[in-house]
């Protein structure tokens, strides 16, 4: 038995949950994984808008998205541990949603939070069209004196 056989034996493992997101971080940093990403969102980000109310087109959209960087994702991992368990990774990511923060969990929510998938298109749109200023994002000015 391997190393990530034991961890997957384990099954409660913060050393398998680890290992998971380990091998998540090298594949959505690799070049395939990138080019990907931003492909799709070159193709969708102009359907877009910001107000609240949301299309029809988005959900569809948002269904292309989440089963292209599962399916992505999970074969990567495949190769990568011959042990990945999907529904436990699955389980033990939703059990520390409170914990974890960083890019790599922004984007596994992105897959699981239509909102948020949104607010990325949004943003990736104000980028590709130059009105995107991280500066003035939340950005307020309050005086000092009364």
């Amino acid at each position: 038995m391997d190393f990530e056989e034991n961890l997957v034996e384990r099954h409660n493992s913060v050393e398998y949950f680890d290992a998971v997101i380990g091998h998540i971080e090298d594949i959505v940093i690799g070049e395939e994984f990138q080019t990907m990403v931003n492909q799709f969102m070159d193709c969708y980000y102009h359907l877009f808008e910001s107000d609240e109310e949301n299309k029809f087109v988005y959900t569809e959209i948002y269904q292309k998205y989440t089963n292209l960087i599962e399916t992505f994702i999970v074969e990567n991992l495949n190769e990568r541990m011959s042990c990945f368990d999907m529904d436990l990774f699955a389980l033990e990511l939703e059990n520390k949603k409170s914990q974890v923060d960083g890019e790599i969990f922004e984007l596994l929510y992105t897959l699981t939070d239509f909102l948020a998938f949104k607010e990325m298109l949004i943003d990736y749109k104000a980028f590709k069209e130059g009105t995107y200023d991280e500066l003035n994002k939340n950005f307020s000015v309050t005086s000092l004196q009364k």
